[in-house]
């Protein structure tokens, strides 16, 4: 795990403890950035490449510095501004420099602004520090108090360690309950007294002592444009945070038998759409005086052209002769998916080298439960990553050094169906008729024609009526009582009665069936205590789908800490800070129509080029996602027999322990039904056990050094009793 800490302090206080004074405490195994009273450090497996730091003195041009440095000997003064930049970031060193001198007078958002996934820390003086989230929330930041100011991380478990925090119980149900409602959540971590600054926002720590603030208003940026200039946008977004990736020059170099770069392939059209980007872009020039190489490099299949001009620069040129062959990029499949369907997705595509992984029960969810719970590896935070780690590890390893992904493409362009209650509330009810018409079609196929030309229409439109006009407390208080009578969606039925179930402010997660009546009556005083406060100014579809990506941004965080291997780097163009100010340009009715995200990605991949692609690419059947999920179950039931025999989650009296296992009897029959609701809701149990597992098994205070670990322990088991 990586992860960057400091602090910023206020003015010394007379009796603070030793190990409080500033440089009597530091990680373990970090590399100083800055020095001083706010000190910064960078820990764990940082490239060289993913340390950027810039310094501005007055009177003197901004330095600009890629790796580690020794601590610079001149003492920084009021006037002097420095600049971290960790992880990857597309930016030149002009442009840093040019961003840091921005920046002093007191403007940030354009720091926010280049492609790529990063944190930017900034400090101002010797007493002034500000750190900056991303729009998705891949990249967090958290902070607490400690001594006479504040420290923060990008990791919750290391300022865990270091205050002695006790595990947040309240949060924990909060997360099982509710684990998309920011009313439930709130700042909160699963460590008490930790906080997480909140995507989009900045901490500014300015004498000891912390302010939040927004840098980009979801309601404030740029308003929704027409079909075709957004999707220019977005096509040039999302090409140059590929390019960015593929182009680094000091790109973790590839190991033995690894590729340095690697793609996932599978049967979505986002994981194919990166891949044909990324093997649309030309390697790094191998020495200075070579040719230039062409922008967009891509082998022409039948009806291609030689040239598009959709985006500046991402027209396709033929290979000079006698260039070398383009590098190979590591194609990795795992093989539940029909290896012609996922070549359909990427045609004519010579660079990539297609790898296709046998399924076994070791790359099914739940793997990790046949053996000790407690040997994996222990995340920040708990996500349904930790049960199908061995599945993604298994694919990860097979690709390349940096590996490409597609995760978050959903989230950031479909359309959530809370959207719907948007358009009734900007007076556009007309465009309901095209995606209420979709799930009509559907349910006509599955449920009959009762359903589908008359039950479906009349429910979701009337649920959509009902939330563009239900005021934002009367809604709240509405989640806290379906909470407390235990009224949970299934996940079953209909296309239909999902959709009208989503259209609402507030959705009950699938574990809530099971928690016990305190913790849900704890959650439910959460929302109630929400309800007093002023509505949010967002529409309710906006602020769903906004919630919803910050979730699914959490769960990648998750899945990085779980399932990367040592020196690889997984990338999510998708979460890119400029590619999520893309997609908000997409207007809604766009969004809302049948096959939109493929639509939009087809696209995409004509304005870069690949006009190729047939009409109907990437809208073949689709295999069952929630198949491996029941057989990992079930292979793994004795395991999660074990887990449930005297687990944490019902020493915290969080979980209704008779009706877990009950759920667990029911699901490990091999003929019963498993609705998508009740799978989910046991793997979010499931996962929240196996995570409190690994944190009571870890050696407290392994995080920093200097601490009196026998007074200051880190996770104290007396808080479950």
């Amino acid at each position: 795990m990586r992860w960057l800490t400091g602090w910023s302090t206020g003015a010394p206080r007379a009796g603070a403890p030793a190990h409080e004074a500033p440089g009597a405490v530091v990680p373990i195994a970090a590399r100083p950035l800055w020095a001083g009273p706010n000190p910064l450090w960078a820990v764990g497996d940082w490239r060289s490449e993913e340390i950027r730091l810039v310094t501005l003195r007055p009177g003197a041009p901004a330095v600009v510095t890629t790796g580690p440095v020794a601590p610079d000997p001149v003492e920084d003064t009021p006037a002097t501004t420095r600049l971290a930049v960790l992880g990857h970031c597309g930016a030149s060193d002009a442009e840093l420099a040019a961003g840091l001198a921005a920046a002093r007078g007191g403007a940030v958002r354009h720091l926010t602004t280049w492609p790529g996934s990063y944190t930017v820390v900034l400090r101002t003086g010797t007493r002034s520090t500000a750190l900056l989230t991303d729009l998705a929330g891949a990249q967090p930041v958290f902070h607490t108090p400690w001594g006479d100011g504040t420290a923060y991380a990008t990791a919750a478990l290391p300022l865990a360690d270091l205050v002695g925090a006790p595990l947040d119980t309240g949060h924990l149900a909060a997360r099982l309950a509710c684990p998309e409602s920011p009313e439930a959540l709130g700042t909160g971590t699963p460590y008490l007294g930790v906080q997480r600054v909140p995507p989009g926002h900045t901490l500014a720590i300015r004498g000891g002592r912390p302010y939040l603030a927004a840098y980009d208003e979801p309601g404030g940026g740029p308003q929704p444009r027409g079909e075709a200039p957004a999707v220019r946008e977005l096509t040039r977004a999302l090409l140059e945070s590929v390019r960015s990736r593929v182009r680094t020059p000091g790109s973790g170099s590839a190991e033995a038998g690894r590729a340095r770069l690697g793609v996932d392939l599978s049967y979505g059209t986002a994981s194919a759409t990166v891949a044909l980007l990324a093997a649309a872009v030309p390697p790094v020039p191998v020495a200075a005086g070579a040719a230039t190489a062409a922008v967009a490099e891509t082998a022409p299949g039948p009806g291609a052209r030689a040239r598009n001009g959709a985006v500046k620069g991402s027209w396709a040129r033929a290979s000079a002769p006698g260039r070398p062959a383009p590098e190979q990029l590591a194609a990795v499949t795992l093989g539940e998916t029909e290896g012609p369907a996922t070549l359909a997705l990427a045609p004519h595509t010579p660079r990539l080298r297609h790898t296709v992984l046998a399924p076994g029960p070791d790359t099914l969810p739940y793997a990790d439960l046949r053996a000790d719970p407690r040997t994996g590896r222990l995340t920040d935070e708990p996500g349904p990553e930790l049960i199908a780690a061995a599945r993604a590890g298994a694919r990860f390893d097979a690709g390349g050094t940096d590996h490409l992904t597609g995760y978050g493409a959903r989230q950031v362009l479909d359309g959530h169906p809370a959207r719907l209650a948007d358009l009734v509330r900007a007076g556009r009810p007309r465009e309901l008729l095209p995606p209420v018409a979709a799930l009509a079609g559907a349910d006509r196929a599955t449920a009959g024609v009762l359903a589908g030309a008359l039950r479906t229409p009349l429910t979701v439109v009337r649920a959509a009526h009902r939330l563009s006009r239900i005021r934002y407390a009367d809604a709240l208080d509405d989640a806290a009582v379906r909470l407390t009578l235990r009224q949970v969606p299934d996940g079953g039925g209909t296309a239909g009665a999902r959709s009208a179930d989503d259209l609402v402010w507030c959705v009950p997660g699938p574990a809530a069936r099971w928690l016990s009546d305190e913790a849900l009556s704890a959650v439910a005083l959460r929302l109630r205590l929400a309800a007093r406060e002023p509505a949010p100014a967002e529409p309710p579809g906006v602020r769903r789908a906004r919630y919803a990506l910050h979730r699914h941004a959490r769960g990648f965080r998750t899945l990085v800490h779980a399932a990367e291997q040592p020196g690889q780097r997984l990338h999510a163009p998708f979460l890119d800070n400029q590619v999520v100010r893309a997609t908000r340009l997409l207007p809604d009715d766009i969004r809302l129509q049948p096959g939109a995200r493929h639509a939009l990605l087809h696209a995409v991949l004509t304005g870069a080029g690949r006009t190729d692609l047939p009409p109907d690419w990437g809208r073949g059947p689709r295999p069952d996602r929630t198949a491996p999920a029941r057989a990992g179950l079930r292979l793994a039931a004795d395991g999660i027999a074990e887990l449930f025999d005297a687990p944490l989650l019902a020493e915290a009296g969080l979980i209704d322990l008779a009706a877990v296992r009950a759920g667990l009897a029911r699901s490990a029959e091999p003929g019963a039904p498993l609705a998508p609701g009740t799978l989910a809701g046991l793997a979010e149990l499931v996962f929240t056990e196996l995570w409190l597992r690994r944190v009571r098994a870890r050696r407290h205070g392994a995080c920093w050094t200097g601490l009196p670990l026998a007074r200051r322990t880190a996770l104290p088991a007396a808080r479950f009793a």
